[in-house]
């Protein structure tokens, strides 16, 4: 990932509908498509009650053209009819980073 300061965040919580009902397949294209994007820097995820899905851009113009982008606003609208029970967005300024790796 990029180590230049700052960039953004956009944190995406959510909760999931029972049954993957085409859930895994367009998560694998959307993570994707989303790397194709100018401004992408990388993502993390993890599920389990809840999941948690944080990508990382170098700037909110980024941000906001991924969210503009076609292929992004079908899985948008899916998520809303089909996968998610409920879901929450944050965007964050990232500033200041560290990591432990032994």
């Amino acid at each position: 990932m990029n180590n230049n300061k700052p960039y953004y965040a956009v944190i995406f919580t959510s909760t999931r509908t029972i049954g993957d009902n085409g859930y895994g397949a367009m998560a694998t294209l959307m993570e994707d498509l989303a790397k194709k994007q100018t401004g992408f820097l990388g993502i993390e995820s993890a599920r389990e009650a809840i999941g948690i899905t944080v990508s990382y851009w170098e700037s909110l113009e980024a941000i906001a053209s991924w969210k503009r982008d076609t292929g992004h606003k079908i899985a948008q609208q899916k998520g809303r009819t089909d996968w998610y029970t409920w879901y929450k967005v944050r965007i964050c300024k990232v500033e200041r980073e560290y990591e432990f790796t032994p």
